[in-house]
């Protein structure tokens, strides 16, 4: 551990301990119970997400010091069962020459013992720059660590001068796997004609890379793509992207930034189609989602429950208290009449303890932790949580909408939707300041912060073939 590093990690021990000291109602008015939230300061990209020696691993974009925002350091956070989280510190910090002015996003290689910490370290140099095209260095840079809190060494794998030459100065968020023996990584990077690609790599040691080409889309897609993943699932090979620059569509594309996934046709080495992207998530705060592969065979996926440059449009009223953003409820993937379906981890539904079954239309207070199930034959159906989100459906207009009445529950929030052809079910899960909503057994999701007052949490669900079920864990 190097002198910077020793000074980030005693700055940090202190500004939890007064915060500890300063603690008050309204500083956890609007804590997750089941999420991954930081202590301090803000959240955004999931990193580094694996399972090492049977407990989960979480590691994210931290800048503990500012709840706005700032110099990025990796938060690390462990669980036993992808439901209650820790936090552990923050292992990788600002520290070294490359990485000075960020540990910016990456992912985790677990192999022989070890955490193979990949990620992008960031430098901005002084002087008259667009930080696009000069003035920015981005490395790929190897953390190794034996248990995720403490990091052995650091070493530099990448430059620019390693990077294709018409990129622009913006290459980052490797993502690591092993498949037959090779090494492989993917980086998000926009070229100097302003498109986004995705670059892939191999290599047979883990830190010697060959460049073997890129995936990019022919039709205008958006100048740059970052946090990508690929992997295996059910037969297909997934690419997954978050693309900045997409131009909004209808109800298609509706957020600043987007994160979508298509199926790769041919093999991924041999330089397969890119198209039919969709996107993940419907709703309002879902970003850079990373996906990992657990003992049991199960691709998890969690994302940002954030996004980027949206605080002119929507905010989060946790800065007051000193924290901002949270993570998704880790999600199970699969792939159901062609389809790649999300749903919450079956973790979930073994916590719950009590239920209650009802039919038709239902009204009361609830919990601010609890998850809704619906099934549906009806015309319509529609859903007011905390007096002031709707979520919508009409079988006639065939659009899913999540839509916010009250302009203070929803912090400036306002409306999305998404073509459903059907609703026959959906699952609701809340947890204090988040809603997820998963419809038709995960093939369409909306996601969503908002900030209800303490007394309330409340829903009116009218559907005249609705059946239900309201779960909570007393």
């Amino acid at each position: 551990m190097n002198a910077l590093h020793h000074l980030w990690k005693q700055l940090l021990e202190r500004e939890l301990e007064q915060r500890a000291g300063e603690a008050a109602e309204a500083e956890v008015r609007w804590r997750p119970r089941l999420h991954i939230a930081p202590p301090i300061g803000w959240l955004n990209d999931p990193n580094g997400l694996c399972q090492y020696q049977g407990l989960y691993h979480a590691f994210y974009q931290f800048s503990p010091f500012q709840p706005e925002g700032g110099l990025k350091f990796w938060g690390h956070c462990t669980s036993r069962d992808l439901l209650h989280w820790t936090f552990e510190g923050a292992p990788l910090a600002p520290d070294q020459p490359e990485d000075c002015h960020g540990v910016y996003s990456g992912s985790a290689l677990v192999e022989n013992g070890s955490m193979h910490l990949y990620y992008t370290g960031n430098v901005k140099e002084t002087g008259d720059h667009d930080f696009i095209n000069t003035g920015r260095r981005s490395s790929t840079m190897l953390a190794i660590s034996r248990d995720g809190r403490t990091v052995e060494a650091k070493e530099l794998l990448m430059t620019q001068n390693d990077y294709p030459a018409d990129l622009t100065c913006h290459v980052r968020d490797p993502k690591i796997w092993k498949q037959e023996g090779i090494y492989y990584m993917v980086q998000g990077a926009r070229t100097k004609e302003n498109k986004g690609v995705i670059l892939l790599f191999s290599s047979e040691d883990k830190r010697h890379w060959r460049y073997l080409g890129r995936f990019e889309s022919k039709e205008d897609f958006g100048y740059m793509w970052e946090c990508p993943d690929l992997y295996e699932l059910d037969g297909q090979t997934v690419l997954s992207i978050s693309p900045q620059g997409v131009k909004a569509e209808g109800l298609k594309y509706a957020n600043l930034y987007q994160s979508v996934t298509c199926f790769l046709e041919g093999d991924f080495c041999k330089g397969a189609q890119v198209k039919d992207f969709r996107e993940l998530d419907g709703g309002f705060d879902f970003y850079a989602p990373q996906t990992f592969l657990g003992d049991d065979g199960r691709r998890i996926q969690i994302a940002w429950m954030g996004m980027p440059d949206v605080e002119e449009l929507y905010t989060n009223p946790t800065v007051k208290d000193g924290w901002q953003h949270m993570m998704t409820i880790p999600r199970e993937l699969s792939i159901q009449n062609g389809v790649l379906c999300q749903n919450p981890v079956r973790e979930l539904e073994h916590w719950w303890n009590c239920s209650h079954s009802f039919v038709g239309d239902f009204e009361g207070a609830i919990e601010p932790c609890c998850e809704l199930a619906l099934s549906t034959e009806g015309e319509a159906l529609e859903v007011i949580l905390a007096g002031g989100l709707r979520l919508r459906y009409q079988r006639d207009e065939k659009i899913f909408r999540m839509e916010f009445t009250d302009s203070l529950l929803g912090a400036g929030r306002t409306t999305r939707g998404r073509e459903v052809e059907d609703l026959k079910s959906l699952r609701i899960l809340i947890d204090v300041s988040s809603v997820e909503v998963f419809l038709n057994n995960g093939s369409d999701v909306f996601t969503t912060r908002f900030y209800p007052e303490e007394h309330a949490y409340t829903v009116k669900i009218h559907g005249p073939d609705c059946r239900g079920t309201y779960y909570i864990h007393s």
